[in-house]
């Protein structure tokens, strides 16, 4: 097997997002780009996306990935809105897009429309809430587009092997579809109820940070394969297994959480940087099996389902927002007042991403008896086109489309005196705590000792309240972002002497290692404190 290929592709896509951070343009829009480019220079290998690497591979771990970082109480409290969109648009989609479609292009059978259908129902919201993380987006519209995105794969590929096995001549009925569906979503979801409480009991069990952590590298594609195995939704079993682990991981050791971050960080970014720029790399393979479409006709074919797409989510997402609340005064009373922007930015969050083209990659080149399946290569043609259109288009609209509607913004202030509020009671239930224990014999410790702790617990408390006070007029930095900078300064200065120390033979390599561990947790501590205030 030749690696050089892959190696490629993972080094040249992550140093296509690193620059992407020091620009205005969303890294998944450049890394597209760069992926259409690099598609016709000469010497670069030919890429195919393949859905038997791209589903059970590399979607796992992404869902994996957004399912603990997302939070599962918000959305418990946005149920209602996650699944009109993740479940409920989606079929409408499919049906809405594969029937146009199927008016829209002569000789394109129905049933290879529905296919069409579900493989471009499902928007992938990585791009859009990257882009509305860094805008401000208000926190619930955030919730409501992760929410659908770690649920409406698994929705789009149930209805798309319902309407692959139509037309491949299966008999597919829409009874049958139903109870298809039916079992995958109870399914996917028992097999993650069931996995969920012994996968996290194993996690706060085992001693050692670096098993824990491969573990972790486990779960989701145990999770996946499982539920995959008696034919139920993997995806649906991964981000329940992953709600649970993101819910309940302050039981798990404190190293582990140290590492585990840092490891899914990183593998989130090759992960999604290379599934970027495999997108823009399918434009040799899409375009040369095009067929007997001519250039012009498969083009006017593109934008016509562009525009349809974008019209179908709209036609969806404004009934879906307004109606339960003019129907019920339950959900008026249960959910806050929304107005005419919050739709428009989630409608214009649809962008499409590469689980439409693995999707698309995986229909079989010919239906039962043998023929052709009809219309295949124009189904990946228009996949492509709406894939890309949908991050182009509306990847870089989506940013001054939101900085220009009247978009409740984020109150820092009030956050941050929440914060402090939370912090303030913690201290003060960890003082009284620490009091209790140094009044135990058992407990004796030197009076320089126990006031730094109590210093330690008075600082951690004054620091978020400090941020709601004035700043240097010289610096513009609060008391407390002084603290952490000279900490740091002098976290340095101790590492230079360690390490001169080592040079110098008057310590070993084992015990610089030991030193500089100590150094380096103290400065994670601060620099996980300077993030959250950022």
């Amino acid at each position: 097997m030749d690696v050089l290929p892959l190696l490629v592709l993972v080094a040249g896509s992550a140093a296509v997002a690193g620059a992407a951070r020091r620009t205005p343009v969303p890294a998944p829009l450049l890394l597209v780009a760069a992926g259409l480019v690099a598609s016709y220079v000469p010497g670069v290998p030919e890429y195919t996306l393949d859905p038997h690497i791209v589903l059970p591979l590399v979607l796992p771990p992404l869902l994996h990935t957004a399912a603990l970082e997302s939070s599962y109480l918000d959305l418990r409290a946005n149920v209602r809105p996650v699944a009109l969109l993740s479940i409920g648009y989606v079929l409408f989609a499919t049906l809405a897009v594969g029937w146009i479609a199927y008016l829209l292009i002569p000789g394109l059978p129905l049933t290879a429309a529905l296919v069409l259908g579900a493989v471009i129902a499902p928007p992938d919201a990585v791009a859009a809430t990257a882009i509305a993380r860094r805008v401000g987006l208000p926190s619930r519209l955030t919730t409501v587009l992760q929410g659908e995105s770690l649920v409406n794969d698994a929705t789009a590929i149930t209805a798309y092997k319902v309407a692959l096995a139509a037309a491949v001549g299966e008999g597919a009925t829409w009874t049958g579809g139903l109870r298809e569906f039916a079992i995958a979503a109870i399914g996917g979801v028992g097999v993650g109820l069931i996995l969920m409480v012994p996968l996290h009991w194993l996690r706060t069990h085992l001693r050692d940070p670096l098993l824990q952590n491969t573990l972790s590298l486990l779960i989701p594609f145990v999770a996946y394969g499982a539920a995959e195995q008696v034919h139920a939704s993997g995806v649906l079993a991964v981000v329940v297994v992953g709600l649970y682990l993101g819910h309940h991981s302050w039981q798990v050791d404190f190293a582990t959480r140290l590492q585990e971050s840092a490891v899914w960080k990183m593998i989130a970014f090759v992960l999604e940087s290379a599934v970027f720029a495999l997108i823009g790399l399918q434009l040799p393979v899409v375009l040369r099996g095009l067929g007997e479409y001519g250039a012009g006709e498969a083009a006017w074919y593109a934008v016509m389902l562009f525009l349809v797409v974008v019209g179908v989510r709209f036609l969806w997402v404004f009934p879906a927002t307004f109606l339960p609340r003019a129907l019920s005064r339950r959900v008026r009373e249960r959910e806050p007042e929304t107005d005419w922007t919050a739709p428009v930015v989630v409608g214009w969050a649809g962008m499409r991403g590469v689980v439409s083209l693995a999707i698309a990659f995986s229909i079989p080149a010919t239906v039962h008896g043998g023929h052709p399946f009809p219309s295949r290569n124009l189904v990946l043609f228009l996949t492509f086109t709406t894939v890309i259109g949908t991050l182009v288009i509306q990847g870089l609209t989506l940013p001054p489309l939101i900085r220009w509607l009247p978009l409740p913004g984020r109150d820092a202030q009030a956050q941050t005196l929440v914060e402090a509020q939370a912090q303030n009671e913690a201290s003060r239930a960890a003082e009284s705590r620490l009091e209790e224990l140094l009044a135990d014999e058992r407990n004796t410790l030197p009076q320089p000792l126990a006031d730094r702790l109590r210093t330690v617990l008075e600082r951690r408390r004054n620091a978020v309240w400090e941020r709601l006070g004035g700043v240097s007029e010289v610096t513009g930095e609060s008391a407390d972002d002084v603290y952490r900078r000279l900490a740091r300064e002098v976290i340095s200065a101790e590492r230079e002497v360690f390490v001169r120390l080592r040079d110098a033979r008057q310590i070993d390599d084992e015990m610089l290692r030991t030193l500089l561990r100590r150094l380096d947790l103290e400065e994670a501590a601060a620099y996980r404190e300077e993030s959250a205030d950022g």
